[in-house]
């Protein structure tokens, strides 16, 4: 680990946006996965969500490019499960859908805390997904398709929250606290030793300003 790596880390972290997030409903496409993980990865996002019936999502390297190693990836068997943990953060739930009463994705003031539903990339969002959201966003369109990619779409949406949020100064100022602050960057510092430090539930050491371990 040398300073100019740990110093990149704790930008990266100081960066992120924790009242920012994505709830993947059920999408299955590993490489539709992986492209939305790495879209929010860019933007700030440090914890995505989905709803999924397997344990584990499966997300490609060659297009993710190690972004899942950055980022939690938090999934719930039901969507009532998933929009009880974005309300009790605080957060307004929309669905992209382009619905009658969807307002223009641009409209939507992200600098608040939000979290945006997606759908599967043939059946959609889910009807509970839906019915149990705060309200729609959609992409407006000029041509004959309806609708655009799954992880394009939601490229589109995330960088339209980080124009806002980078003209509001969010990105100047750490808005992760500091407790998840210090165990995330040991974690990426570190991840062999915090791997064998969480197994024998142990606390992590404390780094020094250059990111090695503070011994005796």
């Amino acid at each position: 680990m040398t300073p100019e790596r740990f110093q990149k880390l704790q930008l990266i972290l100081q960066r992120r946006q924790p009242d920012l997030t994505v709830l993947m409903d059920c999408v299955q496409k590993t490489h539709n996965l992986a492209a939305i993980v790495r879209s929010c990865d860019a933007v700030g996002i440090q914890t995505v969500h989905a709803i999924s019936g397997e344990n584990r999502l499966h997300i490609r390297k060659n297009v993710a490019r190690g972004c899942e190693k950055w980022l939690d990836v938090k999934t719930h068997k039901t969507i009532t499960a998933a929009y009880a943990q974005m309300r009790k953060e605080g957060k307004t739930i929309l669905c992209a859908h382009p619905v009658e009463e969807a307002i223009d994705f641009q409209k939507i003031d992200y600098t608040k805390p939000i979290a945006i539903v997606i759908g599967a990339e043939l059946q959609g969002l889910s009807e509970e997904a839906k019915l149990k959201a705060d309200g729609f966003i959609a992409i407006p369109l000029l041509g004959m398709v309806q609708s655009l990619n799954v992880s394009v779409a939601t490229a589109i949406i995330l960088f339209e929250a980080k124009r806002q949020r980078e003209a509001a100064g969010f990105y100047d100022r750490q808005t992760i606290g500091n407790a998840p602050y210090k165990k995330l960057l040991f974690e990426w510092a570190h991840p062999q030793i915090a791997e064998h430090h969480r197994r024998r539930n142990l606390p992590y050491p404390e780094l020094d300003d250059n990111g090695e371990i503070v011994t005796g």
